[in-house]
């Protein structure tokens, strides 16, 4: 396969939105900017259906003149401020919003946009810096000064034109602190609700940055993954994101679990948007040398995906696999049932290694902040303040990683080495001998009831191997169980970003699977 820009396979995902669209189907203890307090006008944009809009058709209402990134930038302030107190997905609104808004309109008066995302409303997940707020970890350890500096990735998307709308919620220090976690719960936003089903659970740990996209509240939304993060709420909320590979977007800035598998990644309402972000966010750091996408207009046809059904996930959750691969035959996929091996030991090794990554990288991240200093403080923090301890008291991992061997130690080395090896080749291996473009497995279980004191009811192995591995994976809407969204995902290769959108894309059209939560008030 040539090598060409991700450009390639964005500006033919471009080019379809354009001309078939997509497929159809007020914050806890929120912190509003003084410039965006109750902005006027509807949570609703004439003529624009936010649930289905895309990046490239809001483009082309802003370069005929038709639409303003401000009256944008102000339609989700409002839906904001309207339906995010059913779901507590957004922490903050930024306060320079509509400055940005504004001066992204100056440029599209002048022809002198910056790319595609110049004017798109963008959320983050409040585990990435921003100099300008707070950025919490979702901990009150760190609620206090915001950064000294953007995370890289946040300079990117200034640099693009992208208007920062503001912070969302996730699972407290990305859900490596108990035992037992409630996902979507911290300190400083409380609890993330399921948009589709209020009290289910949302996944994590990128809950807010899901859940508000569900509930469309901003267009476009970055989340981050050590094993899960982005995918499993992606699925859980009906949503895309897509996991890159490692390296692909800078983590400087970033608050910690490991360098060996964090990573930063886009989420959207579908696969065009995804793709047009990743593309922002990876400048630079190898996206350009990314493989060729391929004709997206090829669709399907031809192409060999390995089905992992995990059966483990329920019988409801397997009868979706059966009619998922149903259609991908029916648009000229063929569709072989695959188990990647090594698995179990996979397993057992990831947590121990992650124990002696975290120790060492929170202790160099919270050295750049005003608060605890490092792990053993932050510990003692979490035992002196009750308000950490009010949906779940432990922080087993915590006391587990300050006990765990250095990444120094022989052992621990040996350990990451083989993690590394046994879960490139369960990927390369189940590839090759079935000659496949991508394995695809179900993303989630339908969500379970939000519960403290139990914690999450959660077992899902199908992100393990991309996540270890370092390799790409993207979820897509595949259908939902009664009310609740189940995800496919998508794997491929090292660097198979670009064509894994692409099939994505075509993945996606023909599932149709998105639809937005019905309780919810409508965009259109």
């Amino acid at each position: 396969m040539g090598k060409r820009s991700i450009a390639t396979m964005t500006a033919a995902l471009v080019a379809g939105s354009l001309l078939t669209g997509v497929p159809s189907a007020g914050a806890q203890g929120a912190d509003r900017g003084a410039d965006n307090a109750s902005p006027p006008g509807s949570a609703r944009l004439p003529g624009v259906d936010l649930d289905t809009v895309t990046i490239p058709q809001l483009q082309a209402r802003m370069a005929k003149g038709s639409l303003t990134s401000e009256a944008l930038t102000r339609t989700y302030l409002r839906r904001i401020e309207k339906v995010d107190p059913k779901i507590h997905a957004v922490l903050r609104t930024s306060p320079t919003a509509l400055r940005e808004a504004g001066a992204s309109d100056a440029r599209h008066r002048n022809g002198k946009t910056l790319g595609p995302l110049d004017g798109i409303p963008v959320l983050l997940k409040d585990n990435v810096n921003t100099r300008d707020m707070p950025t919490t970890g979702g901990s009150l350890a760190l609620a206090g000064s915001p950064p000294d500096t953007d995370a890289v990735l946040v300079t990117r998307l200034r640099r693009a034109g992208a208007v920062i709308l503001g912070k969302t919620n996730l699972s407290e220090w990305a859900n490596f602190r108990s035992a037992k976690p409630t996902s979507g719960w911290s300190a400083v936003g409380g609890q993330t609700n399921n948009p589709y089903v209020l009290d289910r659970n949302p996944c994590g740990s990128s809950s807010g940055s899901a859940a508000a996209l569900a509930a469309s509240l901003a267009q476009v939304a970055v989340g981050t993954e050590t094993d899960g993060s982005i995918v499993c709420p992606a699925g859980m909320n009906g949503v895309v994101g897509h996991k890159p590979s490692l390296g692909l977007v800078s983590q400087s800035g970033v608050v910690p679990i490991s360098a060996e598998q964090d990573t930063a990644g886009p989420m959207a309402r579908n696969v065009t948007d995804t793709a047009l972000t990743l593309s922002v966010l990876s400048e630079g750091d190898g996206g350009k040398g990314l493989p060729d996408a391929g004709d997206h207009g090829s669709g399907l046809r031809g192409k060999r995906i390995g089905l992992w059904r995990l059966p483990s996930l329920g019988t409801d959750v397997d009868a979706l696999m059966t009619r998922t691969a149903a259609k991908l035959r029916k648009a000229g996929a063929e569709v072989v049932e695959v188990t990647p091996p090594y698995q179990a030991r996979l397993a057992e090794l990831e947590f121990p290694a992650l124990l002696s990554e975290f120790h060492r990288d929170i202790d160099a991240y919270l050295a750049t902040r005003k608060g605890p200093r490092n792990l053993a403080e932050l510990i003692e923090f979490n035992r002196t303040h009750p308000e950490e301890q009010s949906c779940f008291a432990g922080q087993e991992l915590f006391e587990q990683a300050l006990a765990a061997p250095p990444t120094t130690d022989p052992k621990y080395r040996a350990m990451r080495a083989e993690l590394k090896d046994l879960s490139q080749r369960s990927l390369d291996e189940t590839m090759a001998t079935h000659h496949l473009d991508a394995i695809a497995a179900p993303t989630n279980p339908p969500a379970w009831t939000t519960d403290c004191a139990r914690g999450d009811n959660d077992v899902i192995p199908s992100s393990t191997p991309a996540a270890v591995a370092g390799y790409p994976s993207l979820s897509v809407p595949a259908g939902s169980v009664g009310e609740l969204p189940v995800g496919l995902l998508l794997m491929a290769g090292n660097h198979e970003d670009a064509q894994l959108l692409s099939l994505g894309a075509s993945v996606e059209q023909r599932l149709k699977a998105w639809r937005a939560p019905r309780y919810l008030p409508t965009t259109g």
